[in-house]
């Protein structure tokens, strides 16, 4: 039996408190939330309610030749232009998206055009996971625990 299915079955008969690093495992097994960071409780709530919270966006990711790159660019910034660069690595690219500025139509529409004037290997649109509420609250808390 796995560990996961044994605590699923505990939980129904009493309270379990667990820390883990996993945000898959936390969103799988818990109820509610807390993340802590450098030892200090910095938010609370179910997985729903966190990532509503702290994930106002989508994640968009494409690849392509790395001649393309700015043709990617150009397409985010034409479905929002309040788009964040999170990354780009050898033709990949992954963008953080408002919500409240795009509709996932929009995004399948873009991408579509897209794939008539160059080259896209993969894509992807994917909504906030507990991983990307964890990393915001981190880096949130760290750039605010410089300053005091």
């Amino acid at each position: 039996m796995n560990l996961w299915t044994v605590i699923k079955r505990a939980k129904k008969h009493t309270a379990i408190i667990l820390t883990t690093h996993s945000m898959e495992e936390a969103e799988y097994l818990c109820d509610r939330l807390g993340i802590f960071v450098d030892g200090r409780l910095q938010c609370i709530g179910n997985p729903k309610e966190l990532k509503g919270r702290y994930g106002g966006s989508y994640v968009f990711t494409m690849t392509t030749s790395t001649e393309n790159e700015k043709d990617v660019e150009m397409l985010v910034q034409h479905v929002s232009p309040n788009a964040k660069k999170l990354y780009h690595i050898a033709g990949t690219q992954k963008f953080e998206i408002p919500k409240e500025e795009v509709r996932i139509s929009e995004v399948f529409q873009a991408v579509e055009k897209a794939k008539s004037n160059f080259k896209v290997f993969a894509w992807g649109l994917a909504d906030t996971t507990l991983e990307d509420v964890f990393i915001k609250v981190a880096t949130t808390s760290q750039a605010f625990n410089v300053f005091s």
